[in-house]
């Protein structure tokens, strides 16, 4: 901005703004044209609503700042604005549907924010393309590609790929087989408890059965006077 002096009283010769994207060069301000611009400078904290109260408003730009909070709903009053620039600050929330009313908003730029939500729908809004929303991630619908309403489901990891699928079942049917065997070892302790040790069982668990020596005593003959006791191995 070129600042002239005349009769000790200074003026503004010409005036270089952003407007719709574009750098303009004004010769002189116009009392019938308002456009603000406050890019690239580092003001933080929120945008405030009183923003919403400058009716002869027709472009505002805030871009490249550090302002944090949600986009005033206020702006929605704005039925003038024709250019809309936010874009590179952290704000956050969704985008206000009363922005839909801007019926003469040509240039929209929200990139590059901490957005979230559905994008609104509706008159303008319908006219402007991916670049106006991009690195918000948390923004879905028209006209990005991110559906609203669904979840994008990862894919398995290698570990259960290879677990699960190599050898055609998971950790379910193991725990199923281990609590059936337990269960059956259970039942089986309990029936050996009852009947005793049966043959058959020690045979199919516990190996062959020793075979045991019982001492049985039997009378042969008599050898001078005294009595022999014979030994019987028994099976």
């Amino acid at each position: 901005m070129e600042k002239m002096e005349e009769g000790g009283m200074p003026y503004y010769d010409s005036v270089s703004m952003t407007m719709k994207g574009n750098n303009i060069v004004m010769v002189k301000i116009s009392i019938a044209f308002a456009n603000i611009d406050l890019s690239q400078n580092k003001f933080d904290g929120e945008i405030p609503n009183f923003i919403g109260e400058l009716q002869a408003l027709k472009g505002l730009n805030l871009s490249h700042n550090r302002l944090t909070g949600p986009i005033p709903q206020s702006i929605g009053n704005l039925s003038n604005m024709e250019s809309l620039d936010l874009s590179s600050n952290t704000l956050t929330g969704v985008i206000p549907s009363e922005l839909t009313n801007l019926n003469g908003l040509e240039v929209l730029n929200l990139s590059y924010n901490h957005l979230i939500g559905e994008i609104p729908q509706g008159k303008q809004f319908n006219t402007f393309s991916n670049d106006s929303y991009k690195g918000n991630i948390g923004l879905c619908g028209f006209p990005l590609s991110k559906k609203c309403g669904t979840e994008q489901h990862s894919p398995p990891s290698p570990n259960n790929f290879w677990s699960e699928e190599k050898f055609g079942f998971g950790w379910k049917p193991v725990a199923i087989g281990y609590g059936c065997g337990t269960v059956f070892g259970i039942g089986l302790g309990y029936f050996v408890f009852l009947i005793g040790k049966p043959r058959w069982l020690v045979m199919i668990f516990g190996g062959q059965p020793k075979r045991r020596v019982i001492r049985r005593k039997t009378r042969v003959r008599r050898t001078n006077g005294s009595t022999m006791n014979q030994m019987v191995p028994m099976s």
